[in-house]
């Protein structure tokens, strides 16, 4: 069974969506035989590359937060994530363009080394004084998660190298209908939106290898029409 995860990293719900998917997928009987692929997906694509700034600063001056509810909004992401055991600072999380990140990690998948980049780039923007939007932060971060340093430089360096894997993603999210993220599709026949607890991921996964082989796609909350005609709305 393979699972698909579109997100960004300068979404805060996509770091605490990790550790809670990552929860329910141990407690799932058959966690062994379950692919997991993390796709690109930019929530700021035409932000300037090199442009980065505080996560609150950019809640307050550019989507029409107030200061206070900024400041709310990230104490509820601090909070969700000490649930999970992460540690989230208000005072570093950055918000920026990401598309050099994509491309490198991109790059990790094709090493083998996916998983451990994206861990280290969520933990750096979000937990540590480090900008993932510096490239020599970058490079730290790729050699930390056993990647060589030659490539990653080469990645960087080329403003081509990966580009067209990260697009593919992108287009491939806006065919199954992903309108933010963290989004998780199973096998392209469910899909779920949002940091959702771990025990909803488990039952998610549990619903859809009991209903293999069926190849219909649909998200989980979405309304369904049946064969005789009569139409649902989800609950």
């Amino acid at each position: 069974m393979r699972v698909e995860i579109w997100s960004d990293i300068s979404c805060p719900w996509c770091y605490v969506g990790k550790a809670r998917f990552a929860q329910g997928l141990a407690a799932f009987a058959h966690a062994g035989e379950v692919e997991v692929v993390h796709r690109s997906y930019e929530l700021d694509p035409h932000r300037p590359h090199g442009d980065s700034a505080l996560m609150v600063d950019v809640l307050a001056r550019e989507f029409g937060h107030t200061l206070d509810q900024a400041h709310a909004f990230q104490d509820r992401v601090s909070a969700s994530a000490r649930a999970e055991g992460l540690e989230y600072r208000t005072d570093v999380a950055t918000h920026g363009n990401t598309f050099d990140i994509h491309r490198l990690l991109h790059h990790a998948k094709a090493r083998g080394r996916q998983d451990a980049l994206l861990t280290l780039v969520y933990r750096a923007d979000f937990a540590e004084e480090r900008s993932v939007f510096d490239p020599e932060v970058l490079v730290a971060l790729a050699l930390e998660a056993g990647l060589d340093e030659g490539e990653v430089r080469g990645v960087l360096a080329d403003p081509a190298a990966h580009a067209e894997d990260v697009r593919a993603d992108e287009r491939q999210a806006a065919e199954v209908g992903v309108r933010g993220v963290p989004f998780f599709v199973i096998d392209r026949r469910y899909g779920t939106s949002g940091a959702q607890h771990a025990d909803t991921f488990t039952h998610t996964l549990e619903q859809a290898w009991a209903s293999r082989p069926l190849t219909s796609f649909g998200a989980t909350e979405a309304a369904t029409c049946g064969p005789d005609g009569t139409c649902s709305s989800p609950s």
